[in-house]
């Protein structure tokens, strides 16, 4: 069975281990291009919101040469090619790879998600290391394959869960792992974005911006910096609306993204994911108002059960997001934390959000010793992925791990969208007895985009 990384003692002893004999021999990545003291040559395909910031965040470094930049609007890619005058830049990322392909040693894609998998591929097939934001893909079809791509390149590669780094999230899944809590048996994850359909009431709470319950008829130009018909890329073809774009309108749009679980589940179901040593669900059902065939849910309930891991016993583990909240924290039993996940032992119950935890009832544990850090303390979340491919450490968030993660998330939605429980089959990547699911687990891409 798969393991996350870092997840034990054993584990952890043997990686630093690995890597302290990776520092000393300071080796080639497998591009053969980046040893210890030289310069990534990186393409950066998205340059504008939570690209720019990755941008930004890893040119700080100083560890690396922005070589090549690509955007579909040409006010980032302008705005990034002032600060970075020497990088080539594209509007089309297979243009990229087909002019500077060779010549780069890393790629970052931060595209919106439904262009993922197409933007991460090609960087794959060339043997060059990737940084992909979350989810790492758009459906369960692509999350795989890129998974699979990425196991056979041998390249480093990272999932832009930045949280997944923080001191925080290590003490806790060193709490779980240690026993603090007794045997884990289930745990519950809500969070109060509500990117999704809304009611006009769901929306004045939410001050949101966009209330929209159908696709739209008027017909609209898009603007002159935006190449809509890359901004498709294997979606659907549609008309431009603003309904869809800029960020973050198109996550709700099932053509484009996956809502709120496909976003905040990538940070939040990872600390369940990590500290239980999850993989592959068994079943999952989802409950809330009847699926919209368009857009994504605003407030959902998904619940997924888990059979043993090796010493580790079943577990549920239970998603909300929007108005949807746990018992305990509607009854008032823990704290009314905005955003959480709460952890259910045999001796006690553990409550944590991105900064902060809490062992529950907190009388019971107030002569408590936590154990000492067996998780090793990140250098950053970008970092770590620099660091990895120069051969020195591993990162927190690779394919491998951050695959499964996606996968797990996706079903929640699927079994959403068929409005019953679906019996999962990991290997065969089908919802057993239930066909109507494989629309939502694979779809046929635009003409003119491929993944093989």
């Amino acid at each position: 069975m798969r393991r996350s990384p870092g997840l034990t003692r054993r584990e952890f002893v043997s990686s630093t281990s690995a890597a302290a004999a990776a520092a000393m021999m300071a080796p080639r990545s497998k591009t053969g291009a980046a040893e210890a003291n030289d310069r990534m040559k990186v393409a950066f395909i998205g340059v504008g919101g939570r690209g720019g910031g990755n941008l930004r965040t890893l040119a700080a470094t100083g560890q690396i040469d922005v070589a090549a930049i690509c955007d579909v609007d040409s006010r980032f890619l302008d705005n990034a090619g002032e600060l970075f005058p020497k990088a080539k830049k594209f509007r089309d990322f297979r243009r990229l790879y087909d002019e500077v392909g060779t010549q780069i040693d890393a790629a970052v894609v931060s595209t919106p998600e439904h262009v993922h998998a197409y933007a991460t591929m090609p960087a794959l097939r060339l043997g060059k290391h990737v940084y992909c934001e979350k989810p790492l893909a758009y459906n369960i079809d692509e999350t795989r394959r890129i998974t699979n791509a990425a196991a056979d390149a041998g390249v480093v590669t990272q999932m832009g869960t930045q949280i997944h780094a923080s001191e925080n999230y290590h003490r806790v899944v060193e709490l779980i792992q240690s026993g603090a809590i007794g045997s884990v048996s289930e745990a519950h994850v809500w969070v109060s974005r509500a990117w999704g359909l809304q009611s006009e009431a769901e929306a004045a709470a939410n001050k949101d911006r966009l209330f929209v319950d159908r696709r739209p008829t008027d017909v609209m130009e898009p603007p002159s910096y935006l190449d809509w018909d890359l901004w498709l890329g294997p979606a659907p073809e549609r008309p431009f609306h603003s309904v869809y774009f800029p960020g973050p309108n198109w996550y709700r749009w099932w053509d484009f993204g996956n809502g709120t679980m496909s976003d905040l589940g990538s940070h939040w179901n990872d600390l369940p994911y990590w500290a239980l040593q999850l993989d592959a669900p068994r079943t999952v059902q989802a409950f809330g108002d009847p699926p919209h065939p368009e857009i994504a849910p605003a407030s959902m309930t998904a619940v997924y059960e888990y059979g043993p891991r090796d010493d580790l016993p079943a577990v549920n583990l239970t998603w909300y997001q929007g108005t949807h909240k746990p018992d305990r924290w509607t009854a008032g039993e823990i704290p009314q934390w905005g955003n959480g996940v709460l952890f259910v032992g045999s001796k006690g119950m553990l409550l944590s959000d991105y900064r902060k935890h809490l062992l529950l009832p907190e009388d019971r544990f107030a002569d408590f010793q936590p154990p000492e850090p067996f998780i090793p303390d990140s250098p950053g979340h970008h970092q770590e992925w620099i660091l990895a491919c120069r051969g020195v450490g591993t990162t927190g968030s690779p394919f491998s791990y951050a695959g499964p993660l996606t996968e797990a998330n996706h079903l929640g939605n699927v079994a959403y969208r068929v409005g019953q429980k679906i019996r999962w089959d990991a290997n065969k990547m089908v919802c057993l007895g239930c066909p109507q699911a494989d629309p939502f687990i694979k779809r046929q891409p635009r003409e003119g985009w491929s993944l093989t």
